[in-house]
C-alpha cells in the first residue's frame, strides 16, 4: 500500500529550532499550528516528546463543526493517539524514566509535547523501535475483539473496512474464523482481501447484501457481526446479517444523534447487541499491551495501514484526507521531525 512519505523522508529540525508546537482548530475547517511554552509535568505526571499521533475518525465532527463545540479548541486537542519519548517526569512518578519510548492515553497529542498520567502509559519494547505506534486505536481494536468472543469456525461479518475494520479482520482470521468483509469503497475491499478476508461484498444495495451473506452462510447468517462505520444504515444492515443467538458488536463511534434501530429483528433472532466502547482507562492500557503481544505473535500487523503522513503544519490536509478518503487512504499519522 502506498504511503505519502516514509519515516526516513520526514524532515528533521536542528536542535536550536526546538519549540513546542500545537495544532489548534480555530474554527470549523481551519487549523493553525501555534508555538507555546513547553509544558511542565505536575507532581504525578510524565511529559512526552511526541514522535507522532494517529488521526482518528472521531475528530471529524469537531473539524467540520457542530453546534455544541466551542472554538478555538484546546491546543493539541482532539489528538489522542500519541507516542514518543519520555523527556521529563514529575515528583512521585515511579516506573518511568527519561529516554523510555511510550504510548498510551494523552489528550492533546497534535503537538510536540503532551502530558500524561503514568498509569495511562505503556512502555514500547525494542522490537517496535523503528515503528510508528499510535497505541490508543490498537488497544481499542483489541478490546473490541475481546468483547466479540470470536471462536474458530465462526463466520464473522466486518461491516466497514477502514483502519479499525482491517485490524479486526486480521484478528478474526488469527482465531480461525471465516471473514466476510463489507465496505463501500473498492479500495477498502481490496485492502480487506489483503488483510485476509475470505469474501468481500460491496456495501451498496441493502437487500442484495443480505441475500449475498445469506447465500455465503447457507441461510444461517453470521455468528458474529462487527459494525465499524458509526452510521445508522450499516448498523441496521449489521442486525440483518447476524444469525440467531449471534452477537452484534457495535464498534463504530455513533456520535451525531439518535439512531432508529431494528429492535424487532434483534428480538426475533435473540441477538446479543454489544457496545464495545470502553470508558475505563485501564481497559485501554490493557488493550494496548494486548496489541503489542498480538503484533509480536504475528496476529496483528497495523503497519501497512499507515498510508499517509503529515506534519503539524499540514493538519488541514490530514483532516481533508480523513473526511474525503481518497483512494489509497486508510490511516493518517501526524509526524514530528526528529
Amino acid at each position: 500500500m502506498r504511503i505519502t512519505r516514509t519515516l526516513q523522508e520526514m524532515p528533521s529540525l536542528p536542535e536550536e529550532a526546538e519549540v513546542n508546537k500545537s495544532a489548534v482548530i480555530e474554527s470549523p475547517g481551519k487549523v493553525v499550528a501555534k508555538e507555546s511554552e513547553i509544558p511542565e509535568p505536575g507532581k504525578e505526571e510524565v511529559r512526552i516528546k511526541l514522535q507522532g499521533s494517529g488521526v482518528c475518525a472521531s475528530n471529524i465532527p469537531v473539524w467540520e463543526g457542530r453546534d455544541w463545540f466551542d472554538y478555538p479548541v484546546e491546543k493539541g486537542n482532539p489528538g489522542h493517539e500519541g507516542w514518543g519519548i519520555v523527556d521529563a517526569v514529575g515528583e512521585d512518578v515511579k516506573g518511568f524514566a527519561v529516554g523510555e519510548r511510550v504510548t498510551g492515553l494523552t489528550y492533546n497529542a497534535y503537538a510536540t509535547y503532551d502530558i500524561a498520567k503514568p498509569e495511562n502509559l505503556v512502555k514500547l519494547p525494542d522490537f517496535l523501535d523503528d515503528k510508528p505506534f499510535p497505541g490508543e486505536p490498537l488497544g481499542c481494536a483489541m478490546n473490541i475483539f475481546s468483547r466479540a468472543d470470536i471462536q474458530s469456525g465462526h463466520t464473522v461479518a466486518i461491516v466497514g473496512c477502514g483502519f479499525l475494520g482491517l485490524l479486526l479482520i486480521q484478528l478474526a482470521k488469527s482465531k480461525g474464523a471465516k471473514v466476510i468483509a463489507i465496505s463501500r469503497r473498492q479500495f477498502s475491499l481490496d485492502a480487506a482481501k489483503e488483510a485476509g478476508a475470505d469474501e468481500i461484498v460491496k456495501m451498496d444495495d441493502h437487500y442484495q447484501i443480505i441475500e449475498r451473506v445469506k447465500e455465503l452462510t447457507k441461510g444461517n447468517f453470521c455468528e458474529r457481526v462487527i459494525e465499524a462505520t458509526g452510521k445508522e444504515w450499516p448498523l441496521n444492515l449489521s442486525i440483518e446479517l447476524t444469525g440467531e443467538r449471534g452477537k452484534l458488536i457495535v464498534a463504530g463511534f455513533h456520535q451525531d444523534g439518535m439512531r432508529n434501530v431494528n429492535v424487532q429483528m434483534l428480538n426475533w433472532r435473540g441477538i446479543d447487541m454489544i457496545s464495545a466502547h470502553e470508558r475505563d482507562s485501564q481497559k485501554y492500557v490493557d488493550g494496548i499491551k494486548a496489541a503489542i503481544v498480538a503484533i509480536q505473535k504475528n496476529e496483528l500487523d497495523p503497519f501497512p495501514f499507515f498510508t499517509h503522513m503529515f506534519l503539524l503544519d499540514e493538519m488541514e490536509n490530514a483532516y481533508k484526507n480523513l473526511t474525503e478518503r481518497p483512494d489509497g487512504f486508510i490511516k493518517a499519522l501526524i509526524m514530528n521531525p526528529q
